[in-house]
Order: C-alpha cells, then sequence, then structure tokens
C-alpha cells in the first residue's frame, strides 16, 4: 500500500528584488492594488517601505493601558479598604474619606505603572509570538542574503488578494518569486 505524502502548507509568495528602490516600488504597487498581509525584507531600513506597509497591530498598547488602568485602581482600592474600613483614624471628628485620599496618590501611580510593566513585557512576549527562533520565510532559498544584499517582499496566503500574488510578483521586477511553505 502506497503512502500519500501530505502537501505542506503555503504561508506565501516571496519575490526578491535587485534593488531599494524596486523593492519600494512592488511595495507601494502592491498597496495600491489592494495587497495588505505583507512583508519587507532588507539589510537596512527603508522608510518609505515603513510608511507603506506601516506597523503591523499586536494589540500591546490597549493592554497596557487596561493594566495600568487596573493597577491604579487596584491601589486606590486596597489603600482605601484599609484607611477608612480595617483601620479608620478619626482625626479632628473629620470624614475619614476626605482627609485620606491625597495621600494615597503616590501608591496609586506606582501600582499602575507596575501593572502596565508587567503587561508590556508579558504582553509583547505572548502576543509577538516570541521568542521565535523559526519563521516560514527561512525556507526561501537565498533568503540568507536578506541582511546583507538581498530584497524580498512577502505576501502572506491569509490576503484576500493572494490569488494573483505569484503574477503580481513577476509583474513588478521580481528576480525570483519563490512559493513560502510552512
Amino acid at each position: 500500500m502506497a503512502t500519500m505524502k501530505a502537501q505542506p502548507a503555503v504561508y506565501g509568495i516571496m519575490g526578491e528584488f535587485d534593488s531599494p528602490e524596486a523593492l519600494t516600488k512592488a511595495v507601494h504597487r502592491a498597496h495600491k492594488l489592494g495587497y495588505r498581509k505583507m512583508d519587507a525584507f532588507s539589510p537596512f531600513p527603508i522608510e518609505e517601505i515603513n510608511e507603506t506597509i506601516g506597523p503591523h497591530d499586536t494589540g500591546v498598547p490597549r493592554l497596557v493601558l487596561i493594566f495600568g488602568l487596573l493597577g491604579a485602581a487596584g491601589g486606590f482600592i486596597l489603600q482605601s479598604i484599609a484607611a477608612w474600613i480595617d483601620y479608620p483614624i478619626n482625626i479632628g471628628g473629620r470624614a475619614l474619606n476626605i482627609i485620606a485620599w491625597p495621600a494615597f496618590i503616590p501608591i496609586t501611580f506606582e501600582a499602575g505603572v507596575l501593572s502596565a510593566a508587567f503587561a508590556a513585557t508579558f504582553g509583547m512576549i505572548g502576543l509577538n509570538g516570541l521568542p521565535s527562533p523559526y519563521h516560514p520565510v527561512f525556507n526561501v532559498p537565498g533568503f540568507d542574503r536578506a541582511s546583507q544584499d538581498a530584497f524580498f517582499l512577502c505576501i502572506e496566503a491569509t490576503d484576500p488578494m493572494f490569488g494573483g500574488a505569484s503574477g503580481f510578483l513577476r509583474q513588478a521586477g521580481a528576480v525570483r518569486v519563490s512559493v513560502v511553505e510552512h
């Protein structure tokens, strides 16, 4: 009985370009045509490409804001319970909640900063997929030159317009077009 080999899943299509100008033109053209799930690789940063592709939203800023606010609220509530419920000190017959709250500001601030810092650290590690010693683009022949003298544009298979990506990269002037397998 013959065993059938499973076909590898496709991550995307990658085109290699011979100059930063050619890569920049291809990225602008791809963006204009509606490709959004793409990434460019070059040995040095290219501002025009960063502006066109833009950063990928990981959700880390929202996570930091939420945990910072929750940490600040938690710090304030913890101090309030201690000062007004567990250990109330009535000085001069004044109401307990009027006197104490300004003293809570430093701890409230520090609890918020501490919670936000932990959320930023662990959120970045988790949501950015770190540590990531392997990425599917490493399978492309010649990709090791991306840190030396080669320029690559990868259009991911999750892009709605992925069907025409191979033809687009050839039209855009790619020296070599490769399928990126998982």
